[in-house]
């Protein structure tokens, strides 16, 4: 009895330790939106400027987040940044995990939201509450919002 205690306690203490892992605070419409604001969500632009995949991740941000990798690949592999960013699941895990290392308030509206995370991936997170170039900041605005009188809609008719 006494061994079985102590392997509950390991076992809970595992599933805690997994959880937290895998906090994923950004939706997938989220996900959706910053893309969509960054290019369209256009994939065939392998890395432009230093920024990869739909997402245009950063080497700071991949490196930051653990350094995230596709199944197969190792953390110290040459094209182990570029294989991620440009895989769209890889990439959102980077997302969700920079998110839940540094997600914030930016606009101060006493909640971390959408609007908090499309500023902290284009600004990063020490000038997330700077202004967003108008094309980004619209496209995104618009995009959440949308998203929003999509779900609303679908609430009323059910």
């Amino acid at each position: 009895m006494h061994f079985m205690w102590k392997l509950l306690v390991v076992l809970f203490g595992l599933a805690i330790g997994i959880q937290a892992e895998m906090r994923k605070p950004v939706t997938e419409t989220c996900l959706y939106c910053i893309c969509e604001a960054l290019n369209g969500c256009n994939a065939t632009a392998v890395c432009v400027n230093g920024a990869c995949g739909i997402f245009r991740i950063t080497w700071d941000q991949w490196v930051d987040c653990g350094r995230l990798t596709i199944p197969g690949d190792s953390p110290l592999s040459d094209d182990a940044f570029t294989n991620c960013a440009n895989d769209p699941i890889c990439a959102a895990d980077t997302l969700q995990s920079y998110m839940a290392k540094f997600g914030q308030d930016c606009n101060d509206d006493d909640q971390e939201d959408c609007y908090d995370y499309g500023a902290i991936h284009y600004m990063g997170p020490w000038n997330c509450k700077e202004d967003r170039p108008f094309y980004y900041e619209s496209t995104f605005t618009r995009c959440v919002r949308n998203a929003v009188q999509q779900e609303e809609e679908r609430q009323k008719s059910n």
